[in-house]
């Protein structure tokens, strides 16, 4: 457990560092958008209990604000796919068996199952964190464009990271 809490800690700080020096430095375009630091709360243990999972959620996205001069954009956006995992998404990712799962991860769990929750969720928090960031109905289409591409561009980072740092050997 003490060892879990550890990895985590540093999956956190490695994610919002590459999110604060590399990430957010990068726009293709205007409409490719990476949020890496997402991978975080997604990528917590599927037995994190509710409220934890909430105040995780909201300070992560909140740390996010902080260092992209945003005022509750990614906080926002963070607790409605913190409220989305908790409703159906540790569903996707154990295929509604009772085991828990330290890391989801391509590892972990099948392929196919954890790259369809990655995209699911990624959509639903770039959809919000854009229409908050557009809040106008003019540009739908703009943001239905730039949550498509940006969902698709974080799934393959997602990927590589995963491939990277995280061993099949450790799950």
């Amino acid at each position: 457990m003490n060892n879990l809490v550890w990895r985590n800690i540093g999956r956190f700080i490695l994610l919002m560092l590459l999110q604060i020096v590399v990430f957010n430095n990068i726009s293709l375009w205007g409409y490719i958008l990476p949020m890496v630091y997402v991978l975080f709360i997604l990528m917590l243990p599927t037995g994190t209990p509710r409220i934890p999972m909430l105040l995780i959620a909201f300070a992560t996205g909140l740390v996010a604000d902080i260092f992209n001069n945003m005022m509750g954009f990614h906080a926002c956006a963070c607790l409605v796919v913190a409220m989305c995992r908790i409703l159906f998404g540790n569903r996707i990712i154990t295929r509604n068996e009772s085991a828990e799962i330290d890391t989801p991860s391509i590892f972990s769990a099948a392929p196919q199952y954890f790259v369809g929750y990655l995209m699911l969720m990624l959509s639903i928090f770039y959809f919000v964190l854009f229409s908050i960031e557009m809040f106008d109905f003019r540009g739908f289409w703009q943001v239905l464009l730039a949550t498509i591409l940006s969902t698709i561009a974080t799934t393959a980072i997602a990927v590589l990271y995963q491939l990277a740092f995280i061993s099949a050997k450790k799950q």
